[in-house]
């Protein structure tokens, strides 16, 4: 009966030490770029979105999922460390894309306590 007494005591202690840490966290210093004007004989424009992992367990961006193909992100594939950080790049093409102004979404995937995320680019191609 003692050892019963023991083993749940230990099994409530190594899972209360469990929850009371923070799960990673993800935090972007900005979550909009707006390009501005840009020329379309130069349709190719690009950004970075620089983040922290302001949580207590290592972060893992699992996806960056462009609204269309015109959108690429490229993202660290190794865990990022608590209180260390990274940048997120994303490069617009707008070739063959009609004037004017647009905005796209990425959406980001991860093991943090907000799963998912998103970031936004903006802009207008000019003649």
């Amino acid at each position: 009966m003692k050892k019963l007494i023991l083993f749940t005591l230990m099994l409530i202690c190594g899972f209360t030490a469990t929850m009371a840490q923070k799960p990673a966290e993800i935090k972007f210093d900005t979550i909009t770029h707006n390009f501005g004007e840009f020329s379309k004989e130069n349709p190719i424009v690009s950004c970075k979105f620089k983040f922290t992992n302001v949580g207590e367990e290592p972060l893992v961006i699992n996806q960056a999922v462009p609204s269309c193909g015109c959108t690429v992100p490229k993202y660290p594939k190794e865990p990022i460390e608590p209180g260390k950080g990274g940048e997120i790049e994303v490069t617009y093409n707008g070739t063959g894309k009609s004037l004017g102004h647009f905005k796209k979404s990425i959406t980001i995937r991860t093991n943090g306590a907000v799963e998912i995320s998103r970031l936004y680019i903006e802009g207008d191609m000019k003649e």
